[in-house]
């Protein structure tokens, strides 16, 4: 199966401060002290109650083809930027470091180490840009495409989106994403090759405005294609054109051959009021078995409402609001971005990895230190009660009960009682080499469903003020995490 690397070298897709910090590092003899680096974000897309991870196999690809060609390293030396050991350097460069996250589909939360790189400092510095963007991207898509197929109720949803997203990498990366997330398949060629997503479509206007009349239109479509006739009936007239064309060429051409009419597709108007009109007329021809397919600017707030209105649709092709992870609520444009973030949380010291932490007047933006494990807290009944955040060294043992703090509310005693602990990290990559196999997008996208259908609370899954998961620490990781933050603003308010 195609990969991203098979064609091109992706190393350079970094941010020229990584390399100019790295060179600095490297100027300064600090190349080889190790860091650790945590990939978390502090808000859920949409306002919602989770997200997904996804982008992690293309991480791995990215890490592991990471190489700077003759190419690359003369065009760094233009910029006259770099030092010449340097750029001597990272002609051999190979990442060298440790790399944990979560399986891929994980359901994830703000504030919690989705990623942690361990490795030397200018390997830790280098991937940043990459391992955010597919991060960002992917997880985005993932979880708006999770949310749609939730508002569609088991009907089916597709990824009509490539000519809307963002470039042509984000519409090949988005329908991975998007089938992640539940969609039954794409439009979008490249995915099916690359990743073996089903790939799926029909006609457009332009093929019913090309030819003399509509039903010559359909007619020849269902000569081409006998077996998966589906008609856009919405070119001219939908209700006194389109759908009694439909249902003529299905009489006329497919029925004489032993064949049916699949379905037909409406992409404008109200297609909650059209498609009731449009199933009587259907059911009236003896076409009951043909499905109602439709499109035009749906996400899973349109998806519910049509819902609402016992709108008679089979299918769902949804375009821009899918592959953008677009929010319909454009009062705050904020929602439509995930924004993981990549800071440093620990320093190698004399072989002891030392915690730092990012203090700000904004508290949500104060971070997590040091080298640390998050779990995920089930109940007797399987359901995920809580997420854990606790030091690298702790034991967690939940055979009696477990003592935690809600750092939202750390006067609370407050105990896990008949709880189990699952760590969410597993390693990836130890000193540059993959110890770990990928699944396959039929797992991912299967571990997906069964989380959101057995593990993960309907609260949470609210599109309206939805549940917030809990995110606890153990004490002795809070401790650690208020420590250092009475260290640092002591220190700052002595020199203030």
């Amino acid at each position: 199966m195609m990969k991203q690397a098979d064609k091109r070298n992706l190393t350079m897709v970094m941010d020229l401060y990584e390399l100019t910090m790295a060179n600095g590092y490297f100027n300064d003899g600090d190349m080889k002290a190790r860091v650790a680096f945590d990939v978390f974000y502090r808000k859920n897309p949409d306002r919602g109650g989770f997200t997904i991870f996804a982008g992690l196999e293309q991480i791995v690809e990215y890490i592991e083809n990471l190489h700077f060609s003759d190419e690359d390293v003369a065009y760094l030396r233009s910029l006259n930027t770099f030092t010449d050991a340097f750029l001597d350097y990272l002609k051999d460069f190979r990442f060298q470091g440790d790399i944990y996250a979560f399986t891929e589909g994980t359901i994830m939360y703000p504030n919690e180490p989705v990623i942690t790189v361990v490795a030397p400092l200018i390997d830790a510095q280098l991937v940043e840009t990459a391992i955010l963007a597919q991060v960002n991207h992917q997880s985005l898509v993932a979880t708006k495409t999770a949310r749609i197929v939730k508002a569609a109720a088991g009907k089916t949803v597709s990824d009509f989106g490539a000519r809307r997203a963002h470039n042509m990498d984000a519409a090949v990366y988005g329908a991975r994403a998007s089938y992640i997330g539940g969609a039954s398949g794409t439009a979008t060629v490249l995915a099916g090759q690359m990743f073996g997503i089903p790939v799926g479509g029909t006609m457009a206007h332009s093929w019913v405005m090309y030819y003399k009349d509509e039903y010559e239109a359909f007619k020849n479509y269902a000569v081409n294609y006998p077996d998966n006739t589906v008609l856009l009936v919405d070119t001219y007239d939908t209700m006194q054109s389109g759908v009694p064309n439909a249902i003529r060429v299905a009489h006329e051409v497919l029925e004489p051959i032993g064949k049916r009419l699949k379905g037909i597709r409406i992409d404008s108007g109200d297609l909650a009021y059209q498609s009731v009109k449009v199933r009587k007329m259907l059911d009236e021809a003896g076409l009951a078995d043909c499905m109602i397919i439709v499109s035009n600017s749906l996400d899973e707030h349109t998806i519910s409402s049509l819902n609402t209105q016992k709108a008679c649709i089979d299918s769902y092709g949804v375009g821009e609001r899918l592959i953008t992870g677009a929010t319909s609520d454009y009062s705050d444009d904020t929602l439509a971005l995930l924004g993981a973030v990549y800071k440093i949380a620990a320093v190698e010291e004399n072989g002891v990895f030392t915690p730092r932490i990012k203090i700000s007047g904004t508290v949500e933006k104060i971070t997590n230190p040091g080298l640390k494990k998050v779990y995920r807290i089930y109940d007797q009944n399987g359901k995920a009660k809580a997420d854990l955040i606790a030091r690298a060294d702790e034991e967690i043992d939940m055979s009696a009960p477990f003592r935690f703090v809600d750092p939202n509310m750390p006067w609370r005693n407050l105990k896990f009682t008949g709880c189990t602990a699952r760590p969410l990290q597993v390693k990836i990559f130890e000193n540059g080499k993959r110890v770990y196999e990928l699944p396959t997008l039929e797992e991912i996208r299967a571990y997906v469903k069964r989380q959101l259908s057995e593990e993960i609370w309907e609260e949470e899954q609210r599109f309206i003020n939805p549940h917030v998961h809990y995110m606890d620490m153990t004490p002795d990781y809070y401790e650690l995490k208020m420590g250092l933050l009475h260290e640092k603003t002591a220190s700052s308010e002595e020199k203030d």
